[in-house]
């Protein structure tokens, strides 16, 4: 309605009120949401409760820790693993004479088999096999699959905590803890977490087998690891095996690195057959011999230098093995070749010597190899031959 409204010097003016007023907006609320996620933990370093190393064996193994052994094929590392093993399981005497604590021990092996070759070196090394345990299977239900470290190690750790004195667990070869590709640092650092993991939990010792690189010799011992930098990296203590160019030179274990003792020395070491315990039958074993000083490098100077050729003629009996029983995935060779320490690029020679015949589309659409068809004899052939 209008109204009247008094201006300066007396002037007049008419005003009109809206007949609705506008509402007067109200401050908003701010309501508090609480997002779900991870809660970081700060601890301050006066809350650490400090503890030394907790070693199975003085200087080379440790409880709570990952381990590497490498070696080239041949120089007996599952041997050692096994003789390691022995002394744990039965309280035996370590290479440097001290008296190891007696406990559990664990091995899972994806090369060598249990009834023939296993267990027969564990008894030739003395082992209370009531204290070795072997990791079998997978049961799902009904479904039993066969151990793969690169997806079950949670279950293992699960299932290891029924042993209450376990003291190693063995890994042969470690390089299968890696689900993608073992040459790449990322990739290899995420597979092998769960064995850390593992290793801590449980508070024992973790030893992974792996192979040194071919035509590697004379190189610094943490860059001859086969595949990536990261194995070497993650392990806390490296070991390598070394056979001597003399033949009639004992072998020698060496400490390549350490980031929690010395990482110097070693110990000579031969290889034999020795009688098995109740049984008919030989297997190998370790005979241990004068402890060494000097650095990994030096200590490993004493091998055979590579050979090209040898390197081609086994990456060749490699591939042959490999491909026997039929087609395989490009990256399961390249994995495999990786765990027998074969360059990749000798595996392509090698491809090519054998005629390895490449397809796509049978495995998912991904890349494989085979071995080619066997020819087939003619006539002409069969009287080349009789002639």
């Amino acid at each position: 309605m209008p109204h009247d409204i008094v201006g300066p010097g007396g002037a007049r003016f008419v005003a009109f009120e809206p007949a609705v007023r506008p509402p007067i907006r109200q401050p908003a609320k701010l309501v508090a949401v609480k997002v779900p996620g991870p809660v970081v933990e700060i601890l301050p370093a006066s809350a650490v409760k400090v503890e030394p190393i907790n070693w199975v064996w003085l200087g080379h193994l440790a409880r709570g820790k990952t381990h590497l052994l490498g070696g080239a094929p041949g120089t007996g590392k599952t041997t050692i693993a096994v003789s390691i093993c022995a002394t744990i399981s039965s309280g035996g005497k370590f290479p440097c004479g001290n008296l190891a604590e007696a406990g559990d021990v664990l091995i899972w092996s994806g090369e060598d088999s249990a009834e023939d070759t296993l267990v027969p070196r564990l008894l030739a090394s003395g082992a209370d096999l009531t204290r070795v345990h072997l990791v079998g299977g997978k049961q799902e239900g009904e479904k039993r699959h066969p151990f793969d470290p690169s997806t079950d190690m949670p279950a293992l750790a699960k299932a290891a905590r029924s042993l209450k004195s376990l003291r190693l667990l063995v890994l042969d070869p470690v390089v299968a803890a890696v689900a993608g590709d073992s040459h790449k640092n990322g990739e290899t650092r995420r597979g092998l977490q769960p064995v850390v993991d593992l290793a801590a939990e449980l508070g024992c010792a973790v030893l992974g087998i792996t192979h040194l690189s071919k035509g590697t010799s004379g190189r610094e011992p943490l860059e001859r690891i086969a595949g990536s930098i990261a194995f070497g990296a993650v392990a806390r203590v490296v070991l390598a095996t070394v056979k001597p160019a003399d033949p009639d030179a004992p072998r020698r274990l060496v400490r390549a690195k350490s980031n929690i003792g010395p990482d110097t020395g070693g110990f000579e070491y031969t290889l034999f057959a020795a009688p098995v315990p109740g049984h008919p039958l030989q297997a190998q074993r370790v005979d241990w011999g004068a402890s060494l000083e000097g650095s990994a490098r030096d200590l490993m100077s004493v091998e055979t230098p590579d050979d090209s050729a040898d390197s081609m003629d086994d990456a060749e009996a490699f591939l042959a093995e490999t491909l026997r029983e039929g087609p395989m995935m490009t990256k399961d060779i390249k994995s495999a070749a990786a765990a027998h320490g074969h360059r990749w690029r000798t595996i392509e020679r090698a491809k090519k010597s054998l005629g390895v015949v490449a397809t796509k589309g049978g495995f998912q659409g991904a890349w494989g190899w085979e071995l080619p068809a066997p020819k087939t004899a003619t006539f002409d052939d069969q009287d080349r031959h009789l002639s």
